[in-house]
């Protein structure tokens, strides 16, 4: 009888210790392709912490496991899944995927305010992060306490792990926000350098009652943006009257494409017509400035809509007896360019040619391009620039060539009119490439209320292209 019991006890246990044995093989083998993965062979001096846990169990990683107390049994049981919760959400939201909500209508009509979207990190190659020592799932500041979810340092170099494909010509793209190393708080949009060009850098800086306080931000913990790559590495990139040509030659237009519109009617237009053909409540807008509407030809004495519109959208409104004249917006209406303050004529709706840098390409630096440039140069590339007696020296040396380290990317929102993108702010570099979108995961309509609210129709949509 009692080697019948002993030889149960051991097979118990030979059985208990096999599944030990193969829960181990199965993560240390997880762990060390994650690592060839990484590129980082130092993290397997942590292998034997991983055996340990499975076992021999030297380190009492379960010692909490042993209270007596039933109310600090289950608060350390709360803790420890807590724990694992977010380190597992750390490793997917650092490796794998993050979510993306659409803020504003810079992409509209292809990616609606209200998406919510499902960005993969590895299409493209998850980025090693700049600042590891951060908490998931927020970008640079708790809500509510309006602290830095992130530590300064360590900040490893930009790295890169190897991903399904590359950036293609209009793909979406979620990536950080290029010029928002540099932050004033109060006042985030336009960004901090186009704000000191308008106001000077002394009063931004000087007044942060109105501008809040100035803080910087790494790569990684600047804003996210999504927007539509529509130039690539080594091309050149022209807008002619809101047509892209690339190369000097035209590009074919995606149907989602959108500029601002002035629209004289001879009465108001319905809500059910405006709601017809996809203009948001916020998109309607009435004018009421004559001068602004004699300087583009219209009647200040008529009821005038401003709002943006597709082709499809600009042709059936055409077609409603009440409207008498569609008059786009003039290009003086958009703004400063980049780059702010050079002597190039360039504006929202013709813009360039301009080269898009490709890594290990070289070209020539003058005067003329080189405000295009030294921003890449000495904060993207980290050289040290000047102009001294309209000599350019690069980390001491005269020169007049130079070579990029990475590649750069011209972005630009479908809803043209409505969007600051490339042509206010310039390249995006491949260390700021966060993601591509891969589906709309949840959509919520802003003008509508209760289960109204949710667009059934964009569940699992596409928002790749």
């Amino acid at each position: 009888m009692e080697m019948e019991q002993e030889k149960k006890t051991f097979a118990s246990r030979f059985k208990a210790g096999s599944k030990q044995w193969i829960k181990a093989c199965v993560w240390c083998l997880v762990y060390v392709l994650f690592i060839v993965w990484v590129g980082n062979f130092w993290w397997l001096l942590l292998l034997p912490v991983i055996f340990d846990a499975f076992i021999t169990g030297y380190i009492p990683w379960t010692w909490w496991k042993k209270i007596k107390n039933k109310t600090l049994l289950s608060i350390f049981s709360w803790i420890d899944a807590i724990v694992f919760a977010l380190v597992a959400v750390y490793f997917i939201h650092t490796f794998l995927f993050q979510n993306y909500q659409i803020p504003t209508s810079s992409l509209e009509k292809t990616l609606l305010v209200g998406d919510f979207l499902f960005v993969s990190k590895a299409s493209y190659g998850p980025r090693v992060p700049n600042t590891p020592l951060s908490f998931p799932l927020v970008q640079h500041t708790f809500p509510i306490i309006e602290t830095k979810s992130y530590l300064e340092k360590p900040q490893w170099e930009y790295r890169r792990l190897k991903g399904f494909t590359s950036i293609k010509r209009n793909d979406i793209v979620v990536f950080n926000f290029p010029t928002g190393d540099t932050v004033a708080l109060k006042m985030q949009n336009p960004d901090y350098y186009t704000l000191c060009y308008e106001y000077g850098r002394e009063k931004v800086r000087n007044n942060p009652e109105t501008f809040g306080e100035i803080v910087y931000r790494p790569v990684d913990r600047r804003e996210n943006y999504v927007k539509r790559c529509v130039g690539l590495p080594g091309e050149t990139l022209e807008i002619r009257d809101n047509k892209i040509f690339i190369d000097g030659k035209p590009e074919k237009e995606h149907p989602g494409i959108q500029h601002n519109y002035f629209v004289q009617t001879n009465g108001m237009l319905s809500d059910n017509l405006i709601r017809k053909l996809g203009i948001s409540n916020e998109d309607k807008n009435l004018v009421s400035n004559p001068q602004l509407l004699e300087a583009i030809g219209l009647d200040p004495n008529k009821t005038v809509y401003h709002f943006p519109l597709t082709q499809d959208m600009h042709r059936k409104l055409s077609t409603v007896h009440s409207v008498e004249q569609i008059v786009i917006e003039p290009s003086w209406l958009g703004g400063n360019t980049f780059p702010l303050g050079s002597n190039k004529a360039w504006n929202r709706d013709n813009y360039g040619p301009i080269y898009i840098p490709k890594r290990g390409a070289s070209i020539e630096l003058n005067q003329d391009n080189l405000p295009v440039y030294e921003r890449i140069i000495s904060v993207y590339e980290k050289n040290r620039l000047e102009l001294r007696d309209s000599v350019i020296y690069i980390n001491g040396e005269a020169t007049t060539r130079y070579t990029f380290k990475m590649d750069y990317y011209w972005m630009m929102g479908d809803n043209r009119h409505k969007s600051a993108d490339s042509r206010y702010w310039g390249f995006v570099p491949e260390d700021h490439v966060v993601g591509r979108p891969v589906f709309v995961w949840l959509s919520l309509d802003k003008d509508r209320s209760w289960l109204g609210k949710i667009r059934w129709n964009r569940f699992f949509k596409d928002a790749s292209k």
